[in-house]
C-alpha cells in the first residue's frame, strides 16, 4: 500500500467546492472512478478517505457486536454524516455545508494526509495547531514509538 503524505492548502469556491490538488490528486488514483468519502474526524476537522479505506472502516465496523451499546454509539457518530465525494467536470469536489459548520471552515482549509486519510482543517485552526507543538517532539516520540523491537521494524 502506498501512503498519503504531504500537506495542502486549499481555497472553498462560494458554493463549497474544493479543487482536489494536482500534487494529491496523483497519489489518488481510484478517485475519478470511486470517488472519496468525507466524514467528521475525533476533533473538530474532517477526514477524506478513499472508497477502498473507508470500506475497510467499514468492515471493521461491521464486526462488532451490535447489541453492545458502546459499539452502537460509535458506530452511529462515526457515520454520522459521511458524504461520498465525486469530483465534477472541473474537477472540484462539494464539500457538505453541515460538515464544513461541525469543522468551523470557513473558505481556506489545509489537507493534512495523514497515512492513509486525509485531515481537513480551517486553516487558521491548524495553523494555531501546529504552533502549539509539544516542547519536546523527542520525549513525544519516545513515548510513542519507544517501546518499538527491532523486530518489529
Amino acid at each position: 500500500m502506498s501512503f498519503l503524505t504531504g500537506e495542502f492548502e486549499c481555497k472553498l469556491d462560494p458554493k463549497f467546492r474544493m479543487m482536489i490538488p494536482a500534487g494529491l490528486k496523483k497519489k489518488l488514483p481510484e478517485l475519478e472512478t470511486e470517488g472519496l468519502v468525507i466524514n467528521r474526524g475525533f476533533e473538530k476537522y474532517l477526514v477524506i478517505y478513499t472508497k477502498k479505506e473507508w470500506d475497510k472502516r467499514l468492515e471493521e465496523l461491521s464486526k462488532l457486536n451490535e447489541y453492545e451499546e458502546d459499539n452502537i454509539a460509535f458506530i452511529r457518530y462515526f457515520t454520522r454524516g459521511a458524504t461520498e465525494l465525486l469530483p465534477d467536470a472541473a474537477g472540484r469536489v462539494l464539500l457538505p455545508k453541515f460538515l464544513l459548520e461541525y469543522a468551523g471552515i470557513k473558505s481556506e482549509v489545509v489537507l493534512a494526509c495523514q497515512l492513509n486519510k486525509i485531515e481537513v482543517w480551517d486553516a487558521e485552526t491548524h495553523r494555531k495547531l501546529m504552533d502549539d507543538e509539544p516542547a519536546s517532539f523527542g520525549a513525544l516520540a519516545k513515548r510513542v514509538m519507544g517501546n518499538k523491537s527491532k523486530e518489529q521494524e
